[in-house]
């Protein structure tokens, strides 16, 4: 198993902490892929196979939750894995993104929790 992956947020330095996250993991990526909102975002997923897409909600241009329903509504892309990373978490949202066959991790977050949150989205037993 090799992922590609999209890292989506509209702050540099968090792409740049959850890549290292995801790196610090030990999952096996094979290419990482980074958009600062939404549409940048589309534009990834046109342009290349992702396995995984790691998704903020608050974006300028295109925010999360307009992502995550235009990926959702794609045929093309229904094999695209999303992940929310959000400070945002009540509980109300997250049974909604639950709901669309979206999963959530809480900032700040370790690699252990990416790790485990991974696997589990993409249906694979830890080793």
């Amino acid at each position: 198993m090799a992922l590609n992956v999209l890292v989506v947020d509209d702050s540099a330095v968090m792409r740049s902490m959850l890549i290292r996250t995801l790196r610090l993991s030990g999952l096996p990526l094979t290419n990482v892929y980074q958009a600062g909102n939404g549409a940048e975002a589309l534009a990834s997923l046109a342009a290349h196979e992702v396995d995984l897409a790691l998704v903020d909600i608050n974006m300028p241009v295109m925010n999360g939750e307009q992502l995550i329903e235009q990926v959702r509504a794609d045929a093309r892309l229904a094999g695209v894995a999303i992940v929310v990373v959000s400070t945002e978490g009540s509980e109300t949202r997250i049974d909604s993104f639950k709901a669309r066959g979206v999963s959530f991790i809480h900032k700040p977050f370790t690699p252990e929790q990416v790790r485990s949150t991974v696997l589990k989205v993409l249906g694979v037993a830890d080793a």
